[in-house]
């Protein structure tokens, strides 16, 4: 455990955080802080990034008749699916799904969106 794979763990868990929709644009020291602490708790960077994408997946194939969702303002929003997936790990290649579905996902949305 270094210092350099700290802060490059950091740096790429908040860059998929900001990436994500219906989150902040820039992160805040508690999103650092976050992303430390799961970095010292061994929590591995693609088990984190499942969870980013997973929640984010829920969040948008969700029912449009349901009332819309607040905005993600934290890093923290995740930890409970974190949590989810370190009692049930993802089968193997799962993640590369979770990042298909997504992409496909944002792409549809983007063509659905109306000209400006």
């Amino acid at each position: 455990m270094t210092h350099c794979e700290e802060a490059a763990y950091v740096a790429t868990l908040i860059m998929l955080y900001i990436d994500l929709p219906e989150t902040p644009l820039s992160p805040g020291p508690q999103d650092q802080s976050t992303a430390r602490k799961l970095y010292q708790q061994g929590v591995p960077l693609s088990l984190a990034e499942g969870a980013l994408l997973l929640a984010s997946l829920r969040r948008l194939v969700r029912d449009s008749e349901s009332p819309p969702l607040a905005p993600i303002r934290s890093l923290a929003y995740f930890l409970p699916v974190i949590a989810e997936l370190q009692q049930q790990l993802l089968p193997e290649g799962y993640l590369d799904y979770l990042r298909l579905k997504f992409q496909k996902l944002a792409t549809g949305r983007q063509k659905a969106a109306p000209c400006s």
